[in-house]
């Protein structure tokens, strides 16, 4: 966490000057916004390293922020709000968040999330293996490419990041409960339908692809990457 360069939208200023305190005292940096636009042109300027979003802000919201970001970047992003409701997490893990904090919370709760977060995603940097190919396939995380039959095919971070961890693993089953934890990055307790959705548009781009692999679901258990 030290020396990362932390981004606060939120249009509450006693929560950005409560987190900032914290994250200045694990030798971060810190850029506040209290909206939406505003955010997405710090975003643009600077180099920053994790995000925390609130949903409920002027201008943009965090769910349009976070759709935006996600267009052009992976970087890590924690959605702070005082919306609990399921509906509300799963879009916003369907969006592309890393994690999710309902407001009241504890400071050093987030501060324990955003320092998991970053060793998460400093582990993935340092991963070597960002390959994976297969008959007609191929899964780059280096640069975020996915390819069918050689030719590039639209797929956001969270899709790409999915696919390439199924099939880093072929043959093994992984519950939704599994993939939510391991390929988003947290242990989420509610609706696992975000996995399904994922699932389900993966399956219209690599439909036909090749008979010797298969995107395949194990009934009442969850997914796997077949390979015959």
């Amino acid at each position: 966490m030290k020396g990362c360069k932390i981004l606060i939208v939120d249009d509450d200023p006693n929560i950005c000057e409560l987190l900032r305190l914290y994250i200045e005292k694990e030798n971060a940096n810190v850029i506040i916004s209290n909206n939406g636009s505003d955010a997405l042109k710090i975003f643009e300027k600077e180099q920053i390293d994790l995000i925390i979003l609130d949903i409920m802000l002027p201008k943009l919201d965090g769910w349009q922020v976070c759709r935006e970001i996600r267009k052009k970047s992976n970087c890590p992003i924690i959605m702070l709000t005082a919306k609990g409701e399921v509906f509300d997490k799963v879009l916003g893990l369907e969006l592309g968040a890393d994690d999710y904090i309902s407001k009241p919370f504890e400071a050093k709760e987030v501060i324990a999330r955003i320092k998991a977060v970053i060793r998460r995603s400093g582990v993935n940097k340092k991963n070597s293996l960002k390959l994976v190919e297969f008959d007609n396939l191929s899964i780059n995380l280096t640069n975020y490419e996915l390819k069918v039959n050689g030719k590039l095919i639209d797929a956001p971070p969270k899709e790409m990041e999915l696919i390439f961890h199924l099939a880093s693993n072929p043959n093994r089953v992984f519950t939704r409960d599994q993939l939510l934890d391991e390929v988003w990055g947290f242990e989420y307790y509610g609706d696992s339908r975000t996995v399904d959705v994922h699932i389900k548009r993966l399956r219209e781009k690599l439909e036909g692809v090749s008979n010797k692999w298969t995107l395949k679901t194990v009934w009442g258990v969850g997914y796997k990457f077949e390979v015959k």
